[in-house]
């Protein structure tokens, strides 16, 4: 005679294959007196994730530069992506593409003619109940739309927050509203320097000097904090290639130098697998970069 599944032992089952699928839970198995148990272990998220995009460079012309011993650190430090590509050329479409996945049919630098309901990395953020932000350095005001800011180096199509409704206007911040006391940060945030400061404009020294002046104190404390700091580029100097510098630094990164093909998508799918969002975009079709422990 079979034996029939207890109710309890039903809804044990659905929820971890829920959760499994989800990405929110793991499972394990194992034997007492002859019958199999199951021990749902919750996933831990990481608190915090600070990303930091960068200009125009490709992996070449930044790691191992001597202009750049701060950001070279780094490299060393944590998990650097040695063959992590943006996706196309100029920068905003990519700035799409790591915050939404694709370039939602933007392919120049000029301000998009609508305004995009598209899921994306922040909008899936506050459905899931976590908490998003981006920092612009030379924002003029919280909620600016406008488009460059020449007095502060501010840059919309380096903002691609701005052009989504989904995404609250309260949540387009300047690099001034960044918090001083770090466990205020929200789950996810952008950090997008000025142009002067992003290598844009200004010198890979200056780009060095400002990141291990502005986020350092972000960096050591995300060690102790079960944190994470990202730094990447939106696209190298135009090259067919498209190779870009990555770097991954906190607790639950093994330090490594990972030679797999990444590119935007895949740090998006891996930020995304984090908290158990859904994959926007392209970012299903990718795999999420296994440097995490």
């Amino acid at each position: 005679m079979r034996r029939l599944l207890q109710p309890t032992k039903i809804s044990l089952i659905l929820l971890v294959l829920i959760g499994t699928v989800l990405g929110i839970y793991s499972y394990r198995t194992n034997q007492v007196n002859g019958e199999s148990l199951v021990k749902i272990v919750k996933k831990p998220t990481i608190d915090h994730i600070v990303i930091i995009v960068e200009e125009n460079h490709s992996f070449k012309e930044i790691v191992g530069n001597k202009s750049a011993p701060f950001m070279n650190q780094l490299f060393k430090e944590g998990a650097s992506l040695a063959n992590h590509y943006a996706i196309e050329h100029p920068s905003q479409p990519n700035y799409l593409d790591l915050f939404a996945g694709s370039n939602l049919g933007v392919t120049t630098d000029g301000k998009p003619k609508k305004t995009f309901q598209t899921a994306n990395l922040a909008s899936e953020l506050i459905h899931h109940g976590f908490t998003f932000a981006g920092y612009s350095e030379g924002l003029p005001k919280i909620g600016y739309t406008g488009p460059y800011d020449l007095r502060t180096g501010y840059a919309r199509k380096h903002n691609p927050w701005v052009n989504f409704s989904n995404v609250s206007p309260k949540l387009n911040l300047p690099f001034t509203s960044f918090p001083k006391d770090y466990a205020k940060l929200p789950t996810v945030s952008f950090v997008v320097p000025n142009m002067d400061h992003d290598i844009h404009d200004g010198t890979i020294k200056e780009a060095d000097d400002w990141l291990k002046a502005n986020l350092s104190g972000y960096i050591q404390w995300a060690k102790q904090h079960n944190s994470l700091f990202i730094l990447t580029w939106d696209e190298d100097d135009l090259s067919a290639k498209n190779r870009i510098p990555t770097v991954l630094v906190g607790p639950m990164v093994k330090p490594t130098k990972y030679m797999a093909k990444t590119n935007h998508y895949s740090l998006l799918r891996t930020i995304e697998e984090q908290y158990g969002l859904n994959y926007v975009g392209h970012s299903k079709d990718a795999k999420a970069i296994p440097v995490l422990k």
